[in-house]
């Protein structure tokens, strides 16, 4: 995907991937296919539908979900099938009222100057799109033709509400609020408050907000039941640790969402030397409403064992200047080493904790910055 200019600068990729920086390389096995793409689009592919009947059921929906070219397409051709269907009924009934014959003087047609199929047309077309009769116009002489004229009027409307509906539904889609949400390229697993966390950053490029935005994350894995059963494509709700505490986030800046790895995580038992060769994909969805239009959206992204690294943590995005917040995007995906156990976090439970195993100059390191904390400025 390309960098969107004026937005931020080129070395960096903006879309829901996020940005293309300089990260440490792992040579690993080769992963199989993954269950959804960096940019959010879901790799299933269905086959062997046998009842295809049930996508005409619900004609709109399809419309919608067709590619522009096939959209157009039929936008065209509906309007274009309608204006000859009754352009040839309009011909008959002149024809066979004896329109296009020699007519003497106190003869009343149908339908005023038609002479042709041509003529039936233009009238036809005339008709459903209300741009004026001129000098085709119906007469009260046929009751066939007033029935005609009742009629397709009814079925230009239709046609009308169905296309426009599909072509607006297409041009508004949520999705499209989705692509200025974007998610970090990579996750990483870090040391947070003492705990092993699996960790990744959002934000939101427009001003304009997500109301009651809300992350999901799951770990899709090939698992085996305790029956001896393949299940391919396990999703595995994991529970993330809200930087605001409640379910809805507040992302009117960029926000590092975490995952404590605990007993009830399905990462307990991952460590930094299997996770190159783990076959897991932690699928994200962030779901919120657009503040303009009222619509729901849903932004989606995934992190396979490539894209996860172990012992980094986010650098910061936002600086304080001239009394406003400022966010540096060009630092959103950036990422630094810190001191990290290297074993499973079921490890670290078994051995004592987390002090156990962290460099002592990093506990050092803490200890002397709480110990700042607590110190009380000097009363004036």
């Amino acid at each position: 995907m390309l960098s969107r200019k004026g937005l931020i600068p080129e070395d960096y990729l903006l879309t829901r991937l996020a940005e293309d920086v300089q990260q440490p390389k792992f040579k690993t096995k080769q992963r199989k296919t993954r269950f959804v793409d960096k940019n959010g689009t879901c790799n299933v592919a269905h086959t062997n539908i046998r009842e295809q009947g049930r996508f005409l059921l619900d004609v709109f929906t399809t419309l919608v979900d067709l590619k522009w070219l096939h959209t157009l397409v039929i936008f065209t051709m509906s309007f274009l099938c309608s204006w000859l269907l009754f352009g040839m009924i309009w011909w008959l009934i002149a024809f066979a009222h004896g329109d296009m014959d020699a007519k003497r003087e106190d003869f009343v047609p149908c339908v005023t100057d038609i002479h042709s199929f041509s003529s039936a047309f233009l009238f036809s077309i005339e008709v459903q799109v209300t741009i004026g009769f001129g000098g085709r116009m119906i007469t009260e002489e046929c009751v066939s033709a007033i029935i005609v004229l009742i009629i397709q009027n009814i079925v230009g409307l239709v046609i009308n509400a169905v296309m426009l509906g599909c072509i607006f539904m297409k041009t508004a889609q949520a999705r499209r609020r989705a692509e200025t949400l974007i998610f970090s390229k990579h996750a990483v697993i870090a040391v947070r408050n003492n705990k092993l966390c699996f960790m990744f950053r959002l934000g939101d490029l427009r001003k304009s907000m997500i109301i009651s935005a809300a992350v999901h994350v799951q770990v899709v894995r090939k698992t085996v039941s305790s029956e001896g059963e393949l299940v391919p494509l396990d999703q595995i709700d994991i529970q993330m640790d809200n930087p605001l505490g409640t379910n809805s986030i507040f992302l009117v800046s960029p926000l590092i969402i975490s995952h404590v790895i605990d007993k009830n995580s399905p990462m307990y038992d991952l460590s930094a030397d299997n996770l190159q060769h783990e076959d897991i994909e932690v699928v994200v969805i962030l779901e919120g409403v657009v503040e303009t239009t009222g619509i729901t959206t849903q932004a989606r992204t995934s992190y396979v064992a490539e894209e996860i690294f172990w012992g980094h943590r986010f650098v910061p995005t936002v600086s304080e200047e001239d009394g406003t917040y400022a966010v540096d995007y060009s630092k959103f995906g950036n990422t630094i080493k810190v001191p990290t156990p290297s074993c499973s976090a079921r490890t670290l439970d078994e051995e004592g904790g987390m002090e156990r195993f962290m460099p002592r100059e990093y506990n050092s390191f803490g200890a002397a910055v709480r110990r700042r904390q607590t110190i009380k400025a000097p009363k004036i």
